[in-house]
């Protein structure tokens, strides 16, 4: 059985640091990071941009998901929205795998004064 491990969060949680650590856990996985498919200069955000990146990442992710050579797909994205999660889901061809859905947060640390 494959999993699809999904990581959300806001941006400077820690999201692709979780996802590293899972990568050396998990045997045979790829990891994808929603940021790389929207490392655009100049950083646009209209309609188009949005459905050409959710499209692109549910592609990419469609694919991990089919290749026979992984066990577990990792992915992390700012997702700070409920639709785009189950878009995304719902985009993907995962009825022969297991989701697995983590909302990451800060974490605060006390202020250390030197």
């Amino acid at each position: 059985m494959k999993n699809l491990v999904i990581v959300g969060g806001t941006m400077g949680v820690g999201k692709t640091a979780t996802c590293r650590e899972l990568q050396e856990i998990l045997p045979r996985n790829v990891f994808l990071d929603g940021d790389w498919c929207w490392d655009t200069r100049p950083f646009v955000v209209t309609e188009e941009t949005i459905r050409m990146v959710e499209s692109n990442i549910a592609h990419l992710l469609n694919g991990f998901l089919d290749c026979s050579e992984f066990d577990n797909v990792i992915f992390c994205w700012v997702l700070h929205e409920q639709r785009i999660l189950d878009d995304l889901v719902a985009n993907l061809n995962h009825g022969d795998c297991t989701v697995h859905s983590f909302r990451s947060s800060a974490m605060r640390r006390p202020c250390r004064k030197d």
